[in-house]
């Protein structure tokens, strides 16, 4: 198995029906291209080189043949959308089957290569290609990844290695430059920010001279991807670069140093697409320091970047984090709504806000942002992590998308229909074009990428659902499972139920009923259930001797009105409140009975003890798979499968021991508690 291919590794050949097999004609196959006479650009080259890469070409009987196809406007085709089909009008001279011609129609060349890409996939599914006819169109305009890397060569909140684009303050193209993009082009990823939100001085420093060469020969590299290269962007670079004495942004000298900076910037790097900015969050400097918003400071900079068309994405993770633990009305999940909903309108069309699924901190389980359906004048990216830092790190598999369709599918009632999360965000409910889906990537230098194998899963399965949101999560997996390990049936169901089992069973081991956190400070990763209890950031969960959980009721908070109707009354009383969110907005007493029947002190321990099983479970048939997958693989999945077995098991005797020692409620059903 080739780790850096990843899903991509070709050499173990295709497989499938019309593959040698009763006769079939093999899928030896004869590129042509038809567009305007040639191969026109770089995109269009990859594109060539995958197909040829995968089928091979080769000199005997059976030659199957494709046409790429370029045009201006194909019917029914939008921006990056292919039309894929087996065109049967047209015969292979000596072929006495009259097999067609596969045509892969594109009004632009990232079209071409995600059908290109489409066909591979098919073929390597094992699915037939005979009477192929496939039309996509990506669900999402902007489909990203933003990589946490910082120029030292490691990476905030990373589980896989080190970075791969920066070692010793130095930006690093080479072969793995060209091996990622391939992996990103595969799953119709077509943005990638490079370095982290929380941008340091050596960072601050990739806008300016010192680094332009390589991100110029990263950005082409990206190009010939469909992908555009975006830089994390220090709002206060004018001062940290020691240029002016303010960042304020609506200062004409610092309205014009950025101008003047940016035209620097993308004459150096025309490939450029923009920029991401954190501010005015976690210390980070932004406008607040003038008195001003953060519209102010984020069309400031789309101003500079727009006549080239750069976009300005601005994140909404912006929250007060000096809370007092003993006030109880400051909430910050109110924080990223009572920010920005009062400047929906006055941003520029080529701002987009980038906001987090949830209004806390990529929890394993969170209510979906109240900004989704709050926002309707303003263009608007939904921020998800794959980078595991609240669920298992890399070293747990927790498979998150059905996470993912669940925030996608949730519906926000912004209007009486094209209102869920999924369709505000492919633009489709407002009618913008600036939106789409970003990802906190989950990649390092490791030689398999994520570190845990089946972590790749989520990295996979992000790019496809952006392109692709009406998929499921199962149909996702066993694409992958496929790809990257072959067609063996036990294999499939198998590695099958890992994914699937696996969101569940790390929610049930860890933090109960949506509260969140419980996790060590800082590294944020084994239970400490008190770990943030008193602390400054505002993640409690104001467990008492009678009660858990934070009041964000109309008589608390506030945070549940924060929701159009009926969601906000739906999680404003706790008989209505979906169970696995109730602690999230009440403080309940223990002895509150569920939908199940059961309290909620017994489904803490119900569930812990459950989650354990599913972990158990969980080794015990993917031991089967011995012998059947390559020995690194299955030796490094059984080594991280042992240490979640080990932790869940940590994981469960320490909260259930915590709240029987609270509450003095003996386990119903006598496990062992300490």
């Amino acid at each position: 198995m080739n780790y850096e291919r990843a899903w991509l590794d070709y050499e173990a050949g295709l497989s499938g029906p019309d593959v040698e097999k009763d006769g079939a004609v093999q899928l030896e196959i004869e590129i042509k291209t038809e567009a305007d006479g040639g191969i026109q650009d770089a995109v269009m080259e990859n594109a060539v080189r995958e197909l040829r890469g995968a089928f091979g070409p080769k000199e005997q009987d059976g030659i199957r043949k494709i046409r790429l196809v370029k045009r201006q406007a194909p019917a029914g085709l939008s921006a990056e959308g292919y039309h894929l089909y087996e065109d049967k009008t047209v015969s292979n001279a000596g072929n006495e089957q009259q097999d067609g011609v596969f045509v892969i129609e594109a009004s632009d060349s990232n079209g071409i290569l995600y059908g290109a890409f489409e066909l591979i996939r098919q073929a390597r599914m094992g699915n037939t290609l005979r009477g192929l006819d496939i039309l996509k169109h990506p669900g999402m305009p902007l489909r990203m990844m933003n990589h946490w890397d910082n120029m030292d060569g490691s990476i905030e909140r990373g589980y896989s290695g080190n970075s791969f684009f920066f070692a010793e303050e130095k930006v690093l193209v080479n072969d793995r430059t060209s091996a990622y993009a391939r992996l990103m082009a595969s799953i119709g990823i077509n943005a990638v920010v490079i370095n982290n939100v929380n941008v340091d001085k050596a960072a601050t420093l990739l806008i300016t001279q010192k680094h332009f060469e390589p991100l110029k020969k990263m950005s082409e590299i990206f190009a010939g991807y469909g992908i555009k290269l975006y830089l994390s962007l220090n709002y206060a670079a004018p001062l940290e670069l020691g240029e002016l004495e303010s960042a304020d942004p609506l200062d004409e000298k610092v309205r014009g140093w950025w101008k003047k900076q940016m035209e620097i910037v993308f004459g150096e790097i025309p490939g450029l697409g923009g920029f991401l900015i954190k501010a005015d969050s976690e210390g980070r400097p932004g406008p607040f320091t003038y008195g001003r918003t953060h519209a102010d400071g984020a069309n400031m900079l789309a101003e500079a970047v727009r006549p080239y068309g750069g976009l300005i994405i601005w994140r909404c993770f912006v929250y007060n984090c000096q809370q007092d633990w003993r006030d109880r009305k400051t909430d910050r999940a109110r924080s990223g709504y009572d920010n920005f909903i009062g400047l929906d309108g006055a941003f520029l069309d080529n701002v987009i806000l980038q906001i987090k699924n949830g209004p806390m901190d990529f929890q394993v389980r969170e209510p979906v942002h109240p900004l989704f359906g709050g926002l309707t004048q303003t263009n608007q990216i939904l921020e998800v992590q794959i980078a595991q830092e609240y669920t298992g790190q890399q070293r747990h598999v927790c498979y998150l998308l059905p996470m993912f369709c669940e925030i996608l599918n949730f519906m926000t009632y912004v209007k009486e229909d094209e209102d869920t999360v999924k369709e505000i965000v492919s633009g489709r409910t407002f009618g913008q074009k600036n939106c789409g889906m970003a990802a906190v990537a989950n990649t390092g230098n490791d030689e398999n990428w994520t570190g845990h194998d089946l972590a790749a899963a989520n990295l996979y399965g992000f790019g496809r659902l952006s392109f692709e949101p009406e998929l499921s999560a199962q149909e996702i997996a066993k694409e992958w499972i496929r790809l990257t390990y072959g067609l063996d049936e036990q294999v499939e169901e198998t590695i099958l139920f890992l994914l699937m089992s696996s969101w569940p069973a790390y929610e049930k081991y860890t933090s109960p009923l949506g509260i969140g956190w419980m996790v060590n400070p800082n590294y944020h990763y084994g239970p400490s259930v008190d770990g943030y209890e008193y602390s400054r950031w505002g993640t409690y969960h104001r467990a008492d001797h009678l009660g858990i959980g934070v009041d964000r009721s109309h008589a608390g908070t506030g945070y549940t009105q924060l929701y159009r109707e009926p969601n906000a009354s739906l999680y404003d009383d706790p008989e209505k409140c979906p169970d696995e969110l109730l602690l999230f907005f009440h403080h309940m007493p223990y002895t509150w009975k569920l939908r199940s029947g059961k309290t909620i002190i017994q489904h803490i321990y119900d569930t812990h003890f459950e989650g354990v099983e599913m972990v158990d479970e969980m080794e015990r048939r993917f031991a089967a798979l011995d012998g059947r997958l390559p020995d690194a693989v299955y030796a490094r999945i059984m080594g991280r499968l042992a240490h979640q077995k080990e932790h869940a098991r940590e994981w469960c005797d320490q909260i259930n021991t915590y709240f029987y020692r609270k509450t003095g409620i003996s386990d119903e059903k006598n496990r062992k508690l300490y």
